[in-house]
């Protein structure tokens, strides 16, 4: 009695944008793609790129932080001397970067 019929009302027609609708979203997902999926790739075919190239005499860093010379290189691990007479062995995969030659003499 006090109050009034609520009528729905007719749909409003689609516009027809197509792909105007969509073009936020194809934006950003080139703007992630550019920033975040492409560099990361690059670095990790850097970093596979420079495990296989490791060889016998190397001196590298690992994720952990100790610097070594490789002494033997296996298929998935490296033996790595960390000192005279002390040798770990560790994944290819933890090795962080190659650093150059003579370096470990300068630092000690």
């Amino acid at each position: 009695m006090f109050i009034s019929n609520a009528y729905a009302e007719a749909a409003a027609p689609a516009a027809g944008g197509g792909i105007m609708e969509y073009l936020p979203l194809i934006a950003l997902i080139a703007v992630f793609y550019f920033l975040v999926l492409r560099p990361q790739a690059k670095r990790a075919k850097e970093h596979k790129a420079m495990m296989e190239a490791l060889q016998r005499g190397d001196e590298v860093v690992t994720v952990g932080g100790e610097v070594g010379r490789v002494g033997k290189v296996f298929e998935e691990y490296i033996s790595l001397e960390l000192a005279e007479n002390v040798e770990v062995t560790v994944q290819k995969a933890a090795i962080q970067s190659v650093l150059p030659k003579g370096t470990i003499k300068s630092i000690k």
